[in-house]
């Protein structure tokens, strides 16, 4: 359950902010047919990117992904809610994987740290500046959205989706929707906050209702303010439904200049 070193950590103590981007790659990529010389330059960056994610992330071992607003600061629950699921991630053996910002990312990455554990973040460059939080590891800056959602499943052995916005909302349906079509196995995707949720399980059972989903898609979910639950949940759906076990971290390539994961101070 270890992994590497990124070559362009900050040294410690720092604050990496990363800059403003006028005009977003994605932007121009989805904007429509472009020369053949242009969507090749675009396909060999995408296929760059995939491999620096792949490189970072190689021996992070088993994952929780958590997912949640960057907007809650601090002194807010939902943020003391997510410290302390990082913390109970750590201590049963998962290495905590979150987008990487504030808020409630920084909550669980930095519950993770404090519990003695490994914090990974995948961050996203955005027009606007974006801070990436103090408790990672290992993080790694993806200019498309799409090759860092397949980082924050590819890894993962459950899915945790703490209250959040639009962007929480996309990364709970895309784990679903690939859960559902059995493109991933069926693992266990919590969902903290049953007061913030109830709209959304409400508008699911509708969906039920209609015939739009099957009833038994709503099983997939466990919708809890129980921390307690939500470990036991996992232990059941994760540990034990896939035989993890601790296990020495793969070798490392020296040709291919691999470091294995180390805990930042």
């Amino acid at each position: 359950m270890t992994a590497m070193d990124t070559p362009d950590l900050d040294p410690p103590g720092s604050e990496h902010i990363q800059k403003a981007v006028p005009e977003p790659e994605e932007r121009v990529f989805l904007e429509g047919p472009r020369s053949r010389g242009s969507e090749l330059k675009s396909v060999l960056t995408i296929l760059v990117e995939f491999i620096r994610g792949f490189r970072a992330l190689h021996f992070v071992g088993p994952c929780v992904t958590v997912f949640g607003s960057a907007r809650f600061k601090e002194d807010h629950p939902y943020y003391a809610l997510a410290r302390t699921v990082g913390q109970r991630l750590a201590k049963i053996g998962f290495t905590v994987m979150t987008g990487g910002g504030p808020g409630i990312m920084e909550a669980a990455n930095r519950g993770a740290k404090e519990a003695g554990g490994f914090s990974v973040g995948c961050n996203i460059v955005l027009p606007e500046e974006q801070k990436i939080n103090a408790y990672l590891d290992r993080r790694v800056t993806f200019r498309h959205f799409y090759v860092r959602k397949v980082m924050l499943v590819k890894y993962s052995y459950a899915f945790v989706v703490m209250p959040g916005g639009m962007g929480t909302m996309d990364e709970f349906f895309e784990a679903a929707v690939l859960i559902q079509t059995r493109k991933i196995e069926s693992f266990p995707v919590i969902l903290f906050g049953k007061e913030y949720w109830r709209p959304l399980v409400g508008f699911l059972n509708e969906m039920a209702e209609a015939g739009t989903i099957d009833r038994a898609d709503l099983d997939l979910f466990l919708f809890t303010d129980s921390v307690d639950e939500a470990m036991d949940h996992i232990r059941k759906h994760a540990i034990e439904q896939f035989g993890l076990v601790r296990m020495a971290p793969p070798r490392r390539s020296r040709l291919l200049l691999e470091k294995t994961l180390r805990r930042r101070r």
